[in-house]
């Protein structure tokens, strides 16, 4: 019984480990990434048109439309400089409030009185040592346009500069690496007109997202790509589901492992038991009856062991996510302890696949008791 509590209150731990694991990634991935992404199947950038856009205000269900222009950029404050991803954002960006609750620093604008302003990761603002308390210095960037040789030098890259306004912080990769901009310093930036590299949709609340991406795939047509925010990151999904698996198929193994221990138990249970066994048959008794009180006796096992195996592993991952007893061990971890969700189907499983590992280990025995006790007392 202490071993299957044990592996079952370890599966129950380990998988809901998982499961706050997938749950963290989806929080950060729709932060910064949007619940539908439009993009060309082949090419870079396409042509946008105010008629384009309507249309795809037009569909049932779909909320925000951002147009989007982003591309690598070279970015220098003061003396530090950097290789940064820039994207280009329409005003109605912060209409989606995906960085609200990740701002650190300064304010969320995009411009103001005239005035254009970046909202920068927390990684590039330590390396460019950004203050966006004071604007005396502009955040310059600079864009190469023409790689070949030339005399003047103006015309190898295009310049532009705006003030720091704001810094977000959601995770390391997109901290060190992003910076968000108007959509009209980007185009200027990158002499792009009408041309927009992706469309960003947000769906309106209670709306069904695979029928808002239906209908978004039948107004583009074949030529363009249109990806959930599950979508634009399933090879990750994919990994972690694979992993869950396979520790899913370890940990089983461990508990098959203990109920070979109760396979060998009732072994001996029938060895010690023999004369008790004969005297049931002497008093009447047959094989089903022999039989049962083995199967009832590993049935008896697996069921305790599960149920206190699933009390401690769910009071486990309640306790950790109430109070975080086991934390990350780094300083700038994204949560300060692992991440656990409880979910009733992992126990669902797990309650069925040791009732029925540890049924199928009692049956030979039980079988074999009853039926050489049945030969010898013939």
């Amino acid at each position: 019984m202490i071993g299957i509590a044990f592996s079952t209150a370890a599966l129950i731990i380990v998988l809901s480990v998982f499961n706050g694991l997938e749950d963290l990634l989806r929080s950060l991935y729709s932060s910064f990434d949007p619940e539908i992404k439009i993009e060309l199947k082949k090419g870079k950038s396409f042509e946008v048109t105010p008629e384009f856009v309507d249309n795809l205000r037009g569909i049932e269900g779909v909320g925000v439309v951002t147009e989007v222009i982003e591309d690598y950029v070279y970015v220098r404050y003061r003396d530090a400089d950097m290789v940064v991803t820039m994207k280009g954002v329409s005003e109605n960006f912060l209409d989606q409030h995906r960085l609200d609750n990740h701002l650190s620093d300064g304010r969320l604008v995009l411009s103001e009185l005239g005035v254009n302003y970046a909202i920068i990761g927390r990684g590039v603002q330590y390396a460019l040592s950004v203050s966006v308390s004071e604007n005396l210095h502009p955040l310059q960037v600079f864009y190469i346009k023409n790689m070949k040789a030339s005399m003047n030098p103006s015309e190898l890259y295009t310049r532009k500069a705006l003030e720091p306004g704001g810094v977000f912080s959601i995770e390391k990769n997109y901290d060190e690496n992003y910076i968000f901009v108007p959509l009209q310093f980007a185009e200027d930036l990158l002499n792009y007109g009408a041309k927009r590299t992706s469309l960003e949709i947000q769906t309106m609340a209670n709306a069904d997202l695979k029928s808002v991406q239906r209908k978004i795939t039948d107004v583009v047509g074949e030529n363009f790509t249109v990806l959930t925010n599950e979508e634009q990151h399933k090879d990750l999904y994919r990994l972690l589901k694979l992993e869950k698996l396979f520790t899913f198929v370890a940990l089983t193994l461990l508990i098959l492992v203990a109920s070979i221990n109760i396979f060998f138990s009732l072994m001996m249970l029938a060895l010690d038991k023999k004369k008790d066994i004969s005297i049931l048959f002497a008093m009447g008794g047959n094989t089903n009856l022999i039989r049962n009180i083995f199967l009832n006796e590993g049935t008896l096992i697996a069921f305790v062991g599960a149920s206190v195996g699933l009390l401690l592993g769910g009071g486990i991952c309640w306790l950790q996510d109430t109070f975080g007893l086991i934390g990350m061990g780094m300083e700038n971890a994204i949560v300060s302890s692992y991440p656990v969700k409880i979910k009733m189907i992992d126990f669902l499983l797990t309650s069925v696949v040791i009732v029925s590992i540890t049924v199928l280990v009692s049956f030979y025995p039980a079988r074999l008791a009853g039926r050489s006790y049945s030969i010898q007392s013939l």
